[in-house]
Order: structure tokens, then C-alpha cells, then sequence
């Protein structure tokens, strides 16, 4: 079956060229660097030992800024290839990325592209993140006997369903790994039941991040210029859930006249697609335009400044749960680090385990539905005691879990290059 999805693709190189066109045109694709999809590489390879991570997008990524910081304590003579798919993610990497490590765009799926890929890089460990899994790429590196391990891995209703069904082809494509870490015992359970061969449960490593960075100026800037207004914030939104904020602040400015709604888009590239949502609205945008007195709708379309509106914003709805796409959720560690009363909307299966692990604690806010969201927001901000006791409780939960990444590091050592040259 492997084999045989192999030649697929292989046949269908007309279509992934075409495919990585129409991306180009769509802005989804780096067109200065698009041919790293195809596996031909825009840096040099570094000398001494090289660990590649994978890390599919944004939330992949931020989890591996956490392992890199953290085996550069063990060693620092190690460098660090991270490759991930979506623009958004290179640009926060290009930010964040410390010395020694660097970001390539991950090849397609393609054996010939992918063999290329490794032919210049010669990774000594790979550590692969969460649940995006290449057949031919994991099989390639299996076959040079490279150590590979999944990391935070976790396993969704809906992905599980699907694995058992060729799960045959689930149980090859999970022994290429070495060692399998998951972010749940749930989770382990799910890929023991595929015929992964060694599967570890830990915790979440997302829990071990550090705060999201923040230009203190402009904070200062704004807590000057908003100091009395209220503020709520509903962050990393997905097509349909800016119109929802919209909907509920017009509700809402009756009761609360200077009200201030900001929206931090996940992609700030469909920023012309939210120009006519609201007649009252400023864009942040490159110049970092400031909201005025009579601003209603303050859109953050910018990169790497969601910790800024979580330092903020008191209150803050965690996007892509009540999305046009089905949702799934985003991490709201990174809300509950910064002292927000948490809240989400119904579907949040990509991050469920944390949101359980929140709600035992008492520590965010779950609405089902757009009028569940509006009565609930306009409690938080009437009632300071009670938004005050969820900025608390999630805080302190946040603060509780902030030690996850240590076990990981605790199974990953045995695999580290600690010695001699990348040859």
C-alpha cells in the first residue's frame, strides 16, 4: 500500500507542480523560497550535528521554540532545522528562531523531492511534532535508519476513525518512529490500538511555553490610550467568527458605550476580506495604527503581536471554535500565561484534553452558542469579582503545568548527538 501510494504521487507531479502555482497566486505559498517545497534547499548545511523538527504550522511551531531552548541547555553545539508549511509559521519562526537554528519550507510528499531534501541536509534526529504524518517522508527516513521520534502527539476522534480503517497502513507509517510521546494517556491508547510498537504518554509540552513576547512600549501606548474603556479580545479568529464579534459588540455598545472589541485574524493576509464587516473599524496594519476614542473595532492584522492583546485584554475568546471550517480550537495556554478570563465556543477538539484539563479547574468559559457568548461576555465584563476569580484560576493553572516539557526531555536524551561531526 505504501509502495503503491509512492507511485501516486509520484505520477501526480503535474499536479503538485500545478498545486504549488495556484498557492503562489492564493499568497499561500513563499514565492521567494518556493522551491524548498520541492526539496532543493536556500541555505548552506551547517557543520557539526544537525536535529531536524517538523512542525506543521503556527501551534507545531510554537511547541518547537519550547524543545529547542530547552536541548540547547543540554548542548549547544547542536543546530536546528525547522521545517514547517504555512507562511505564518516561517515569519514567527524568522522572529523567534535563536542561534543555530534556522527555517526551511517542508517538501511535499514526494519521493524524489524529499530525497533531496535529505541527500543535503543528513538530519542526525528527527523530531516530528503532533499529528502530521508523511508516509513517504517518514518511511525515507526510516529506510537511512535516522532516529525519529513523534512529539506531543495526539490523536482527534475523527483521526482515530480514519487510522482504523486502513490501520494496516496506520500501523507501518507509526513503526517508523522510534519512540512515540504523547500528549495524553488517551491519546497513547489511540496509537497502542494502531500497532504503534512504543508509545509513552507525558503531558502537553504547549503547557511549558514561555509567555508570548510583547513590545512594552506599545503596550504602554495603548494601556495609556484605553485605560477607560472596556476591552475584550477574541484571538487567532477564522473566516465567520470576526462577524460573530461584530454581531455581539453592536449588541453590547447599548450597555457598554465606549466599548472596545479587538480581533487578532490567525491569517492577517484575509485582511481585505473584514474591511466591510463594521463601519466603525481601524486596522492596525504595518504602521501599527492606534484605535481613537470613537474606534469600535480594533483589528490586530499583524504577526507575532498576540501577546501584546493578551496583556491587554482582561477577557479573551480563544478563535477557531465557533469557525465557518468546523473549528477545532487554539491553545489557550498562551491566553491563561498572560492573566486572561478564558472563554471558548463549542468545538475544540484539536485542543480537548487541555480545555478538559481548564474546565476540572474551573478555569475557562464554554458557550455552545452565539447567544451563550454574548451573555456570558457581558457578565465578565460587568462582574470585576468574577472575571477577576478566572484570570485567577487560569493563571494558577497555567503556572501548575508549566513543567511539562521535563519528561519529554527526560526521553528524548537517549537520541541526542552528543559527540563527534555531522558528516
Amino acid at each position: 500500500m505504501l509502495n503503491l501510494y509512492k507511485i501516486l504521487v509520484y505520477l501526480l507531479t503535474p499536479f503538485l507542480w500545478a498545486l504549488l502555482f495556484v498557492r503562489k497566486i492564493k499568497g499561500k505559498e513563499d514565492t521567494a523560497r518556493i522551491k524548498e517545497r520541492r526539496g532543493i534547499p536556500s541555505l548552506p548545511c551547517p557543520q557539526g550535528h544537525l536535529i531536524w523538527i517538523h512542525a506543521a504550522s503556527v501551534g507545531e511551531a510554537q511547541s518547537a521554540l519550547i524543545l529547542i531552548n530547552r536541548i540547547q541547555k543540554i548542548s549547544g553545539n547542536i543546530h536546528f532545522l525547522v521545517t514547517s508549511g504555512t507562511v505564518t509559521s516561517a515569519t514567527l519562526m524568522a522572529a523567534r528562531l535563536p542561534a543555530k537554528a534556522f527555517h526551511q519550507y517542508v517538501p511535499l510528499d514526494h519521493c524524489s523531492w524529499v530525497n533531496r531534501f535529505l541527500d543535503h541536509w543528513q538530519p542526525d534526529f528527527v523530531l516530528w511534532m503532533e499529528s502530521e504524518l508523511w508516509p513517504a517522508t517518514l518511511d525515507n527516513l526510516k529506510r537511512r535508519n535516522i532516529p525519529l521520534l513523534l512529539i506531543n502527539a495526539r490523536l482527534s476522534d475523527t483521526s482515530f476513525i480514519r487510522w482504523k480503517i486502513i490501520q494496516p497502513v496506520a500501523k507501518k507509517i507509526l513503526n517508523c518512529f522510534n519512540l512515540i510521546i504523547t500528549q495524553t494517556e488517551k491519546d497513547a491508547e489511540r496509537y497502542n490500538a494502531l500497532g504503534a510498537s512504543k508509545v509513552i504518554a507525558t503531558d502537553n509540552i504547549k503547557y511549558s511555553a514561555a509567555t508570548l513576547p510583547h513590545d512594552a512600549a506599545d503596550l504602554e501606548q495603548l494601556q495609556h490610550d484605553l485605560k477607560d474603556r472596556p476591552i475584550w479580545l477574541y484571538a487567532s479568529t477564522h473566516e465567520g467568527e470576526e462577524a460573530i464579534a461584530c454581531r455581539i459588540h453592536d449588541a453590547l455598545k447599548h450597555a457598554f458605550p465606549n466599548l472596545l472589541t479587538i480581533l487578532v485574524p490567525r491569517h492577517p493576509e484575509r485582511r481585505d476580506a473584514l474591511k466591510m464587516l463594521h463601519p466603525n473599524i481601524v486596522f492596525r496594519g504595518t504602521e501599527k495604527n492606534l484605535p481613537t476614542d470613537t474606534t469600535e473595532i480594533y483589528i490586530a492584522d499583524t504577526l507575532g503581536e498576540l501577546g501584546l492583546f493578551y496583556r491587554l485584554s482582561p477577557i479573551a475568546m480563544i478563535g477557531r471554535s465557533f469557525s465557518n471550517d468546523g473549528g477545532g480550537g487554539h491553545n489557550p495556554i498562551e491566553a491563561a500565561q498572560l492573566n486572561c478570563a478564558v472563554i471558548t465556543g463549542a468545538n475544540i477538539q484539536y485542543q480537548s484534553a487541555i480545555f478538559q484539563a481548564l474546565h476540572d479547574q474551573d478555569a475557562v468559559l464554554q458557550v455552545h452558542t452565539e447567544a451563550a457568548f454574548q451573555e456570558t461576555l457581558t457578565t465578565l465584563i460587568k462582574d470585576n469579582t468574577l472575571r477577576e476569580q478566572y484570570q485567577t484560576r487560569a493563571f494558577n493553572f497555567a503556572q501548575s503545568k508549566n513543567k511539562a516539557v521535563d519528561d519529554v526531555i527526560e526521553q528524548i536524551k537517549p537520541f541526542l548527538p552528543m559527540g563527534g561531526s555531522h558528516d
